[in-house]
């Protein structure tokens, strides 16, 4: 009997509506990591300075001995998250809401709660998503709300290519920007957000074990480019809203593009590969 044979639904939806809190200071050295690694200009930040709007991403991350660790880098299973039995652990997509922006010197104070649990039936198997909702707080009030929808499936092989089909062609953007996927980028992405999950600096793991061609972009990463475009493109106010998912994964090792377009009611968003294939789908309201 597999894995997915004997996922247990019922257990894992006892999960949803636990919560929990933790807090963390906004650093002015945090700040200039977070700047660097957005490709944005470092500066010398000061208190009360505005941080990158996603620096909550880099906050309050839980830390757990190394003896605690599961073989992806991940801790081991339980705990706030549930005990999904499925090895592959991905952020899929979400929602975020921005009220306020985090400032240098800002205690900020994340409350977390799981409000969903489901399956689904994939290419590659089964899919068990998991929804978070966070809300962080300063002494100002909320600053932002968010939707993070977490995806667990069985290994079942890199998911199947679409046959001989050919790509659709790439989608023009009004605006965008060109950067490399570099491992160095990801490493210090994930040493921002005390990520230890192996898919994004191990390239042994990712290839013999994973099964991926290459190192994995990181979501949260393309969703923060994302913003801060929109943003930028929006004079510096982040949209009141901005609803993402991850189309397929982005790779190391090549150029990557943030690219926008104008609509009736805000701004259609994505990231795409070297060959102009989103990978990560999004879009923001002001």
């Amino acid at each position: 009997m597999t894995v997915t044979e004997t996922l247990d639904l019922d257990h894992l939806r006892q999960w949803i509506g636990r919560s929990t809190e933790a807090s963390d200071i906004v650093t002015a050295q945090l700040v200039k990591g977070l700047r660097a690694t957005l490709f944005q200009e470092i500066g010398e930040p000061t208190t009360g300075d505005a941080a990158p709007w996603t620096v909550h991403w880099c906050l309050a991350q839980p830390v757990f001995p190394m003896s605690q660790l599961g073989p992806d880098g991940h801790p081991t299973r339980g705990g706030f998250l549930p005990p999904v039995p499925l090895p592959r652990r991905m952020w899929a997509g979400g929602e975020l809401e921005f009220f306020d922006a985090l400032r240098v010197g800002d205690e900020a104070k994340r409350t977390s709660r799981i409000s969903d649990v489901t399956m689904k039936s994939g290419s590659t198997g089964a899919l068990c998503f998991v929804s978070v909702e966070h809300t962080i707080t300063t002494p100002r009030g909320i600053a932002i709300r968010e939707r993070q929808d977490i995806v667990y499936r069985d290994m079942g092989g890199a998911p199947p290519a679409a046959a001989a089909k050919a790509p659709p062609p790439p989608p023009v953007a009004q605006h965008r920007e060109n950067h490399m996927a570099d491992p160095v980028l990801l490493f210090r992405y994930s040493a921002l957000t005390f990520n230890g999950h192996r898919i994004h600096y191990d390239k042994e793991y990712v290839t013999k074990v994973q099964g991926y061609p290459w190192l994995i972009f990181h979501g949260p990463l393309q969703a923060a480019l994302i913003v801060e475009l929109a943003a930028k493109l929006h004079g510096g106010t982040a949209p009141k809203k901005f609803s993402y998912r991850g189309v397929q994964p982005l790779f190391e090792g090549s150029e990557f593009s943030i690219n926008a377009n104008d609509t009736a009611t805000g701004m259609e968003l994505w990231t795409a590969n070297s060959q102009g294939q989103p990978t990560m789908k999004g879009t923001a309201t002001w």
